[in-house]
């Protein structure tokens, strides 16, 4: 699963914290924006606005509702299923989708996949929060881990996804994902874990 070529852009700088919660542990990656949290909720929840930096999505939205999300940045730009767990607009949205798509893990995937024991594709339970003061919006990504196994390929993925949406919102060139693995994946494999912070 390749991306399509963009423009070249300074390196990266990987941001994503490891919390340690009762299940397992949170990664947590967070993107601040210059907008209204209607407008940010905007980019992550219509679907013609996701497509231009994740995917468009089809099917009837809800809690407890599952629709398809297009994966558009990957190879083949595959439709995958997405159930939505919770949807509070414009604060918080909670899915879970496969452990990456149906094609086999490769190094150069911005998802790859990532098996339970067995090799079974797990599913990936995360949340969108967003929060907003004084005119600028919090998005916080947090994906939801039974354990810290597979960091150094999912971390990359969401970091280069992020990116996508920031350049997305801005109008600015779309990044690389050859610019996030393998280089950021040490960083995502070293993370050590947090307490959990008190408050939600």
């Amino acid at each position: 699963m390749t991306p399509s070529p963009h423009t070249p852009l300074p390196t990266p700088t990987p941001t994503g914290r490891l919390v340690r919660t009762a299940d397992g542990y949170d990664l947590v990656l967070t993107r601040t924006f210059r907008a209204p949290v209607d407008d940010v909720w905007a980019s992550v929840a219509e679907p013609e606005r996701s497509a231009r930096w994740f995917g468009a999505w089809r099917g009837e939205g809800g809690p407890g509702k599952t629709i398809e999300v297009q994966m558009a940045f990957e190879d083949g730009a595959p439709w995958c299923p997405m159930r939505i767990d919770a949807c509070e607009p414009p604060y918080r949205l909670a899915v879970s989708m496969p452990g990456g798509t149906d094609e086999p893990q490769e190094a150069d995937a911005p998802q790859a996949e990532v098996a339970d024991g067995a090799g079974e594709a797990e599913s990936w339970p995360m949340e969108l929060l967003l929060s907003e003061t004084d005119g600028t919006t919090e998005l916080r990504l947090v994906h939801h881990r039974p354990t810290a196994e597979g960091l150094g390929e999912i971390g990359p993925g969401w970091e280069y996804y992020l990116d996508m949406l920031t350049a997305a919102r801005d109008g600015a060139p779309l990044p690389d994902f050859d610019d996030y693995y393998p280089s950021q994946q040490a960083y995502f494999e070293a993370l050590p874990p947090t307490p959990p912070a008190h408050a939600g």
